[in-house]
């Protein structure tokens, strides 16, 4: 077994960890958090003049989209994958959600692909296409894709993708065996 910077199984470990991050995410954190402290600011100080309801509308609109913008980024700043003997579990995020658990008895294959994108899936996030399947992107590059038992597909963007697909697939002719 081996370490590598971005993912790793130790020799006395049956488990492999990978992530990929993206930091340009945070410039849009940043965001978020300023539309929030703007709807605070409108809500704390206001001399507005021309009636309540426009006001309580730029609040809410403020908040609502500071709100929307600083979790939806937050949730996909990284990606966290770990295979284990038994499943594949994907968490994005510092709080680890979004999260999907797959059993390795659901996976028929494993494929690397060298070129992940969010524009080839719709942008950055938990993303779904009928015509693709499931995908975690987080940034633009390599990325796993699980071939699933019910024909679909879910693929994650990580660092070292050729790595973790190595080891799901040694886990899926392992598992194979038994």
């Amino acid at each position: 077994m081996r370490d590598h910077p971005h993912g790793k199984t130790t020799p006395h470990s049956d488990v492999w960890t990978g992530r990929a991050s993206n930091r340009f995410q945070w410039l849009l954190a940043l965001g978020g958090a300023a539309c929030l402290a703007l709807g605070i600011e409108l809500a704390v100080d206001s001399k507005w003049t021309t009636g309540i309801a426009p006001l309580v509308m730029s609040v809410v609109g403020c908040i609502a989209a500071g709100l929307l913008v600083l979790f939806g980024t937050l949730a996909f700043v990284h990606v966290a994958l770990k295979v284990d003997k038994e499943s594949l579990e994907v968490r994005c995020g510092h709080i680890g959600v979004p999260r999907r658990r797959i059993p390795l008895a659901h996976v028929v294959g494993a494929d690397f692909d060298p070129l992940v994108t969010p524009r080839h899936w719709g942008g950055w996030g938990y993303r779904w296409r009928p015509e693709k399947g499931t995908a975690v992107v987080v940034r633009r590059g390599e990325g796993v894709v699980l071939r699933l038992w019910d024909g679909h597909t879910f693929t994650v963007t990580v660092d070292d993708a050729e790595a973790a697909v190595r080891v799901i697939r040694e886990r899926l002719r392992s598992g194979a065996a038994h």
